[in-house]
């Protein structure tokens, strides 16, 4: 099986809307943050070097969210990130949130190395590509043609 990186993550006032459940934009900040924290301590890899010294970026190209039952004010949720597919430019990933062995929601993103200079789409760079070996699929989805 591959390895995955977790996070809990407290629902906030901040999180919430005036009914005290999370509003659900506030769930993709929060999965922006746990791939921030995925690469410095899960992937070993300077995620403020990376953007602001090697001007790489990574942004969402691809997005399904499922949302499944109402998380509210003062609850810990757990976000489970894994790996669904790394390609040449791009990895798949999958975010779990969930509280109390009930999920939460489910959010599968596609996200893309892109070079701040020219705004196109790179190959993964080789210390993050050996990074991400860690978390590669179990499955072999590793594309051969990679994309």
């Amino acid at each position: 099986m591959s390895k995955t990186f977790e996070r809990p993550v407290r629902i906030r006032f901040s999180h919430c809307d005036p009914a005290g459940i999370v509003y659900f934009p506030q769930y993709l900040v929060m999965t922006n943050v746990l791939v921030e924290d995925w690469f410095y301590e899960g992937l070993r890899i300077d995620y403020a070097r990376m953007i602001g010294e090697r001007r790489t970026g990574l942004p969402i190209v691809k997005l399904d969210c499922d949302f499944s039952r109402p998380s509210r004010l003062g609850e810990t949720i757990v976000l489970t990130l894994s790996v669904t597919r790394i390609g040449r430019s791009s990895i798949g990933i999958e975010i779990h949130g969930h509280c109390a062995g009930e999920t939460r929601f489910r959010a599968k993103q596609v996200l893309v190395f892109m070079s701040f200079e020219t705004g196109e789409s790179i190959d993964i760079p080789g210390d993050i590509a050996s990074a991400l070996a860690a978390f590669a699929p179990s499955s072999p989805s590793i594309e051969a043609h990679r994309s």
